[in-house]
């Protein structure tokens, strides 16, 4: 009987958990890096620069997938930039991104990039897929 007491009130507090794998598709070359943020803040989205809490990773651009795991239910938002020439930035020849980009959801990108709610999705369950296809302007 003890046990199911212990047991119940740790479950009580228990904030659920999740995962999210995230698809790359349509880049260019492996050359470079892709810069991901997976952030759950409006304000920081794209750029997630003063997001303490965003989620950040670099990985070779010829890698095809990457998992987030251990994430609070909640809404979110992934920005992808293809960082060919690895200067950890998102390169621009008169305010057009010269190097590709993408986000979750995959919105229609009119002038400049779009608002967190236009890539926002949500996680509710144990796993969530989202699949970025990476966009070339230059």
């Amino acid at each position: 009987m003890l046990l199911l007491g212990v047991s119940a009130a740790t479950l009580i507090g228990a904030t659920p958990v999740a995962r999210i794998d995230v698809d790359f598709d349509q880049v260019r070359s492996a050359k470079g890096m892709l810069r991901i943020c997976l952030t759950a803040a409006p304000d920081n989205f794209p750029s997630c620069v003063d997001d303490h809490n965003a989620t950040r990773r670099s990985i070779p651009a010829g890698t095809t997938s990457l998992r987030f795991e251990g994430l609070p239910h909640g809404n979110y938002a992934v920005a992808v930039i293809h960082d060919e020439n690895g200067n950890k930035k998102l390169d621009t020849f008169a305010g057009i991104p010269r190097e590709g980009f993408g986000f979750s959801r995959n919105p229609p990108i009119r002038f400049g990039p779009p608002r967190f709610s236009a890539a926002r999705f949500g996680i509710n369950s144990d796993a969530e897929k989202q699949q970025v296809k990476l966009r070339y302007i230059l």
